[in-house]
């Protein structure tokens, strides 16, 4: 059975899966580019959650099975998605008529990114090489001077290839990161709600010269802040004005809050109950936002705990969900 409909019919046993097992259920299991395989494949990853996505790519790190590598760069393709790249999926076998970039990542907000996956640095990379690629995506108008080169390591053994970007007259065109880094990134802006945030952690895959270091203290800051802010709203109590938030640090007598993880089975029923009604996955997008894997169909999920007052329930709404659901 073809994977797309063994996920729809019975997503709890896809889910239990290894990666591996899954491409060999989509298509016709031959993972190659322009396949059947690969198109069912990434079709399956934009519906999926980014923890899954996480989980993959450390199956891919370490087990070795046929095209390991080529999955791999579709999983970090994906993981851009998620920071809302326009992601364009490079080639897996590199052709004599083709630029061989991994991915292009066009970012809402500074220019592009060329993407460069390497499961290890045991081989040397020629940072000359993939600098060749972004000249030649350059000259095709495919994208502007305005763009960068990250390279997304595998291992955490990358030693020789950060001394060798450091050594070469690209150091300020290159970044490296590895995988895991980049799915917590991913997780940071999931678990966030402001779209400013989310242009923070894209801001770090940008070459940066941090001899003076507030922009990463801002990055920081701003998604500590983000975070902490949507605790504190969950877990307000009701002391006379319901509608008004208060801070807990101002309460005179000790919180009773709810479970911040009933508040989250709560708040995935609703949208595994909505994603069944559209016919379609939603993903999350941030804390409180979902959308499909097309971004056609758009929620924001807020909740509320009972309170013992007149009004029970209330519920925040925010004009960046606001500005979301608009689009």
């Amino acid at each position: 059975m073809p994977l797309l409909s063994l996920w729809k019919t019975d997503p709890t046993t896809v889910s239990s899966f290894t990666v591996e097992q899954v491409v060999s259920f989509a298509g016709d299991g031959k993972f190659k580019d322009d396949s059947l395989c690969s198109s069912e494949f990434r079709t399956y990853l934009s519906s999926i959650a980014a923890e899954k996505i996480a989980k993959y790519i450390d199956y891919c790190l370490t087990n070795s099975f046929n095209n390991s590598g080529a999955v791999l760069q579709d999983l970090v393709n994906e993981l851009g998605r998620r920071l809302e790249y326009r992601v364009e999926n490079g080639l897996y076998a590199g052709k004599s008529t083709a630029i061989g970039h991994d991915g292009l990542w066009y970012s809402p907000d500074h220019g592009a990114i060329v993407i460069e996956v390497k499961t290890t640095d045991a081989y040397r990379i020629s940072v000359d090489k993939i600098s060749e690629y972004r000249s030649k995506l350059i000259a095709a108008e495919r994208i502007t001077a305005v763009s960068s080169i990250l390279i997304v390591v595998g291992r955490q053994d990358t030693g020789e290839l950060e001394a060798q970007v450091r050594g070469s007259r690209h150091a300020w065109d290159v970044r490296l990161i590895s995988a895991e880094a980049l799915s917590k990134l991913v997780a940071l802006k999931e678990n966030a709600d402001e779209p400013e945030t989310g242009r923070k952690i894209r801001s770090v895959l940008i070459p940066v010269e941090y001899t003076r270091i507030d922009a990463l203290v801002d990055v920081m800051f701003t998604t500590a802040t983000d975070v902490e802010t949507k605790i504190v709203e969950d877990q307000t109590l009701d002391e006379g004005n319901p509608k008004t938030p208060i801070e807990v640090s101002t309460l005179s007598r000790s919180p009773e809050f709810t479970d911040g993880k009933l508040l989250q089975e709560k708040r995935d029923r609703i949208v595994a109950s909505l994603s069944e009604r559209f016919g379609s996955t939603l993903v999350k997008r941030s804390r409180a936002t979902f959308w499909t894997p097309d971004h056609a169909k758009r929620i924001a999920c807020t909740l509320s705990k009972r309170y013992d007052s007149k009004i029970p329930y209330w519920y925040a709404y925010y004009p960046s969900w606001d500005e979301f659901l608009l689009e």
